[in-house]
């Protein structure tokens, strides 16, 4: 099959979507496909920064028509919002164009509803542009994209359920797959806890450093925990992004007696993953909304403990209790009990550890790769009969 992949990102294999992205791409390759990729890499240079997401649609369906007409492509596969013109204007004749498929990497829907909760606890401030393009226009796409697909392939079944039930698009149309993980995360060895009574614990947070991944929530916890506790560090991993650019955002949060017992990495090549979280025991991941956590899986694939919100992304993954403890959204006080726990009760931390590990293991891109590939195939069967 020819695969044309598109994501409204630039296409780092380091980051979330667009790595994720990547790595389906590669995946399919290795199984004998043709790929091509679309992203705001192949957009013209002198369209400002700023503007590129607001036409990227209009790029893609220039492509997928000139891919079209050369008899280039057979599967056009996107993230929600990037196809809407095309799948919009082109619907009444799609029985002569490729198999449109959106592909989701988290429904903006239930992010937006995540902000306008926080902006009304007082948390976040949203200019006034926020509901003209985030909040309205970029929604508005998005459904489009997700109504006139000929396969939608989502991370949940919350997000299922809207798309069915809000959006109209028939359910056997509608895909739950999960994201995966690299082999080399897999079947790493599983180091053992150390024996010793007060020897030191561990905390990583892999995440970028925003109020979408709860860490409005989660620094109250944590500055009591590094109080309480003199043996227990803390490593944030990924943090830089526009709204924390400077790793001295990060320590100004923390009450300086624990500073020196806290570690961020703004940025890292996502292949070191595994040696940076050698010697950390408890994942913490307390975000406010997540179409799955691919981080969260990594970790866990690194004999990390998690501790998690019970949103959509992370419930399709762990259970409370045997590889994970789930907790409440924006509940510092369920954080802070939650680390208190593990930290003091090594055999269930150990417990949860090895849980974790094995639950992780079922993650892996290719097996992922190939479920995706099944149903392109039959739906593709179907148009061509």
């Amino acid at each position: 099959m020819k695969i044309l992949l598109v994501i409204h990102y630039k296409l780092n294999v380091d980051s979330g979507a667009a790595g994720s992205t990547a790595r389906l791409g590669q995946e399919y390759q290795k199984l004998g496909h043709e790929v091509q990729y679309y992203s705001i890499d192949n957009l013209p240079k002198w369209i400002p920064e700023q503007i590129k997401t607001l036409v990227f649609p209009e790029f893609v369906a220039a492509y997928i028509a000139q891919l079209s007409k050369q008899k280039a492509v057979d599967i056009v596969d996107a993230s929600p919002g990037d196809n809407w013109l095309w799948a919009k204007v082109f619907r009444a004749s799609r029985n002569k164009l490729p198999l449109l498929v959106t592909r989701s990497h988290g429904l903006q829907y239930f992010e937006h509803l995540g902000i306008l909760e926080e902006a009304r606890r007082g948390n976040v401030h949203l200019s006034w542009k926020y509901p003209l393009y985030f909040g309205g226009l970029r929604l508005w796409e998005q459904a489009k994209s997700l109504r006139h697909a000929d396969l939608v392939y989502l991370l949940n079944h919350q997000e299922k359920k809207y798309v069915v039930e809000q959006l109209g698009t028939p359910a056997e149309q509608v895909h739950v797959f999960p994201n995966g993980i690299p082999e080399r995360f897999l079947n790493l060895p599983l180091e053992p806890l150390p024996e010793a009574e007060n020897s030191v614990i561990r905390i990583a947070q892999v995440s970028t450093y925003i109020p979408r991944k709860g860490i409005q929530y989660s620094i109250p916890a944590l500055n009591k925990i590094l109080t309480r506790y003199p043996h227990v560090e803390m490593s944030f991993f990924g943090t830089k992004c526009l709204e924390c650019p400077d790793p001295a955002q990060v320590y100004e949060d923390f009450d300086p007696a624990v500073r020196d017992r806290i570690k961020v990495v703004p940025r890292f090549s996502h292949e070191k993953l595994p040696t940076l979280l050698k010697g950390h025991q408890i994942k913490l991941f307390p975000p406010l909304s997540e179409g799955f956590g691919k981080a969260l899986v990594e970790a866990m694939a690194c004999g990390l403990a998690p501790i998690t919100t019970a949103t959509s992304g992370p419930m399709e993954v762990v259970r409370d209790g045997h590889d994970a403890i789930v907790i409440p959204t924006r509940d510092s006080g369920a954080i802070e009990q939650a680390l208190e726990r593990l930290i003091t009760n090594r055999p269930y931390l150990e417990q949860l550890r090895q849980n974790a590990y094995a639950t992780a293991q079922r993650y892996s891109w290719s097996r992922i790769a190939q479920d995706r590939l099944g149903v392109y195939e039959a739906a593709l069967r179907q148009k061509r009969s």
